[in-house]
């Protein structure tokens, strides 16, 4: 079973950055971020492939940047101008070692626990 574990969250003003960082046991699939808040339904907000090609949902275009390293095994999100709207645990995903393309991901099934980002001034 794949195995993933964020780290690099953490508090930051209005207008800063973060870069969030996951490490996974060798996986070769499309990667993807998430984020969850209470009450809300867990949101997809970038995706790569094995390519390289990324997917952004409209809420962090611009700001965020997914980006992957398989020779260390881990794969990034750079955050930049954060706003309080996107304090959340943010969560990375993979899914079955198939090839598949950012426009066509293998399901994710294989969850880190989260590490926690808070906007806040």
């Amino acid at each position: 079973q794949v195995q993933l574990v964020e780290s690099g969250g953490g508090s930051v003003p209005p207008g800063g950055s973060l870069t969030l960082s996951c490490a996974h046991s060798g996986a070769r699939s499309c990667m993807a971020w998430f984020r969850q808040v209470p009450g809300v339904q867990r949101e997809q907000i970038a995706s790569i492939d094995e390519w390289g090609r990324a997917i952004y949902t409209d809420s962090v275009k611009g700001r965020f940047t997914i980006s992957r390293d398989n020779a260390k095994n881990r794969f990034y999100l750079q955050m930049n101008s954060l706003s309080p709207e996107d304090t959340a645990m943010y969560v990375c995903a993979t899914g079955e070692p198939w090839l598949g393309t950012v426009e066509n991901c293998p399901q994710f099934i294989y969850w880190g626990q989260g590490t926690q980002v808070t906007v806040s001034s």
